[in-house]
């Protein structure tokens, strides 16, 4: 007994191993292997016999010698598999869904930015929609609020977080951290930790990011002023400028877990804010924002729940519509009810 136990101990961390990554390779496989459907289905069956194989001839205490091949197969084909996992890498140059086709081209001096390819879609349903990419500049020095926007879409612990800029004339300006998904393809959050899709910064007008999953999507989506000094707000502007150009230069790949639209906000206000403390809900998003309301960073005069149920924009975003079509004042009527930030908070 102590012989067949032994020999399981020095097997087990084998088995396991083979297994993880057989599982792992075969969903790799899945999502980023050949075009081909029926090459594909075969490289994974070819694959997965072989982890089975090689699982099979540690587990039986005799096992055919057929089956010693597959350990044989298994180690020889890893190496291949990590060549082709180190060659797939981020790209520009794909057919991307034009939601997505352009990337943002952002510069400043002094006080005033200039942002290339700023989205501005008007959006009758998912697939239906007019394309506007337009220039604008803006004037820093009138930067005077930030808003954390969060619209789930899947349960009440994902949610895409969004930030929204609001300059003294009235105008808003929203960052987006989000998948840069190919012609035709779907956003899949296990596809997220495959290399299946790229990263893109999108910056865009609140008619259309935030209208779209309100209205259009059907998604509930929130709003909540953030407190933060003038000088922080406009570090948090320009750190979103300089992610916009080393994304430009250098493609990266989107991952569900991350490197999404939480954590690279999150990584950037870290450099704003040192010791800004790592937190789980960072990565179940969809409880962001009692994160921020805990770091005393939302207006703490209120519950939480207060400010939850104000900022549901859905109501009022939808009512806005004329005709169908966004308002232009529609980021006005989404910040009806919406408690402000006190003077000193804002300073």
């Amino acid at each position: 007994m102590s012989g067949t136990l032994l020999a399981l101990a020095w097997r087990l961390p084998l088995i396991l191993l083979t297994l993880a990554g057989g599982g792992w390779g075969a969903l790799a496989l899945h999502f980023r292997g050949p075009d081909n459907g029926f090459v594909r289905s075969l490289l994974i069956a070819l694959w997965l016999l072989a982890a089975l194989a090689s699982i099979a001839a540690f587990i039986l205490p005799r096992a055919p010698d057929v089956f010693w091949l597959g350990p044989g197969v298994f180690a020889l084909a890893i190496p291949a598999f990590a060549g082709w996992w180190h060659g797939i890498q981020p790209r520009h140059d794909r057919d991307w869904a034009p939601d997505v086709a352009r990337l943002l081209d952002a510069r400043i001096d002094g006080d005033t930015v200039t942002l290339h390819n700023v989205r501005n879609f008007d959006w009758r349903s998912r697939g239906d929609f007019d394309a506007h990419w337009e220039t604008r500049r803006y004037d820093l020095s009138t930067l005077r609020s930030a808003d954390l926007i969060v619209s789930y879409w899947m349960g009440p612990a994902i949610a895409h977080t969004l930030v929204s800029f609001g300059f003294e004339d009235g105008r808003h300006l929203v960052f987006s951290v989000e998948v840069r998904r190919t012609r035709g393809q779907e956003f899949s959050a296990l596809g997220g930790f495959f290399r299946q899709s790229e990263l893109v910064l999108v910056a865009a007008d609140e008619r259309d990011i935030v209208r779209t999953r309100s209205n259009v999507r059907g998604e509930q989506v929130y709003i909540y002023p953030v407190a933060m000094p003038p000088a922080e707000l406009r570090s948090l502007f320009a750190a979103y400028v300089d992610e916009a150009r080393q994304l430009r230069h250098e493609p990266r790949f989107y991952n569900t877990l991350l490197s999404n639209c939480t954590t690279i906000v999150y990584d950037m206000v870290k450099r704003i804010v040192p010791g800004l403390p790592w937190d789980h809900r960072l990565l179940l998003s969809g409880y962001l924002p009692d994160y921020i309301y805990d770091l005393g960073a939302l207006d703490t005069r209120r519950p939480l729940a207060e400010l939850k149920r104000r900022g549901h924009i859905n109501d009022r975003a939808i009512a806005s519509d004329v005709a169908g079509q966004a308002s232009p004042a529609f980021s006005a009527a989404i910040r009806e009810g919406v408690p402000t930030l006190p003077a000193h908070t804002a300073d």
